[in-house]
């Protein structure tokens, strides 16, 4: 007796099972690359933006410095002393960047918030710490100088010392004397965290001090009463402030002049104090949407000539 063959119906719903499923997993492999490349395609158009929105904020920033080193230099034509009436000590105050580029505003309102601020500050209105050695020879004068200010500012006297030892021992061993464990030589105030100190002490110090790659005097026209006391032996707070307190009636012209206020301290050391400058911090902020750059750059003028000897820039978000 012949038996009939049994149905096919289980065979071919498994086939299509099959089937669906492969097709499955090729439309979620393509879903998957497809959204791949998307994803890359949209961070390399974001890289871009970054960068082209970096690039042209470095060039602002540059454009910034130049058009500062070129207001100290039509400053350093008339020579003289330097105070916080000339047109150098002037900030500028934040403003959008379109005010600079275009009078016509329609032809910008398309464009990114840009808003550009900067100032300049006279460097030599703060202790420089490079007058506490001579020669990787550490000179006593200038360190009770440093100690006076670093009662004056809430900070332990034995700074002082150990600042200058630290830097004597980097300057023997950038000239390539044996000091195989002296510190690196800091470039700047936010890097004395090398020399030992911890981060509130720099943090007290940091509108105080300098570090400039020559000595020099501080100009009696442009530093705080803090400092003022600190350099010159003998000189109070008091007798320091009602030097601020003159200086903004009129500048010191000469030494003779201070020497005048303050008779009984005698001849003042040409050395330790100064009615003009010749290093000047140049800072220039640009506000990009929420992104920040901020350039730092140390300028030196010598007469009409002017030196960019650093710059740094820091990049940021604004919360």
């Amino acid at each position: 007796m012949n038996r009939r063959a049994p149905p096919a119906r289980p065979a071919r719903r498994a086939q299509r099972g099959a089937a669906l499923l492969t097709a499955m997993i090729i439309v979620t492999l393509v879903v998957t690359l497809s959204a791949a490349m998307v994803w890359q395609q949209y961070r390399a158009v974001q890289v871009e933006q970054a960068e082209r929105a970096r690039t042209q904020s470095a060039w602002i920033l540059n454009g910034a410095l130049d058009w500062a080193v070129l207001i100290l230099r039509e400053d350093g034509r008339t020579g003289g002393p330097d105070y916080l009436g000339e047109p150098w000590s002037v900030p500028l105050a934040e403003a959008r960047l379109s005010t600079f580029l275009a009078v016509d505003r329609e032809n910008t309102d398309d464009a990114p918030d840009a808003f550009l601020s900067g100032s300049i500050t006279d460097l030599q209105s703060r202790y420089n710490l490079r007058n506490l050695y001579n020669d990787s020879t550490v000179i006593t004068e200038e360190v009770e100088a440093l100690q006076r200010l670093c009662t004056t500012a809430g900070v332990s006297t034995d700074v002082a010392s150990t600042v200058a030892v630290a830097l004597a021992a980097a300057q023997a061993r950038r000239s390539g004397q044996n000091s195989a464990d002296a510190p690196l030589p800091p470039r700047s105030v936010s890097q004395l965290g090398w020399l030992g100190l911890d981060a509130d002490t720099v943090k007290r110090l940091a509108p105080l001090v300098v570090l400039l790659p020559a000595r020099t005097p501080v100009n009696v026209n442009t530093a705080s009463r803090e400092v003022l006391s600190s350099v010159v032996k003998g000189l109070d707070l008091a007798s320091a402030e009602r030097l601020v307190q003159m200086r903004q009636r009129s500048h010191f012209r000469n030494l003779q002049e201070v020497e005048a206020q303050v008779p009984n301290l005698g001849p003042l050391n040409a050395q330790q104090l100064s009615v003009s400058s010749n290093y000047f911090e140049v800072q220039g902020k640009l506000r990009l949407v929420d992104r920040v750059l901020e350039q730092r750059s140390l300028v030196q003028r010598q007469g009409r000539a002017a030196t960019i000897l650093q710059r740094e820039i820091v990049s940021s978000t604004e919360p």
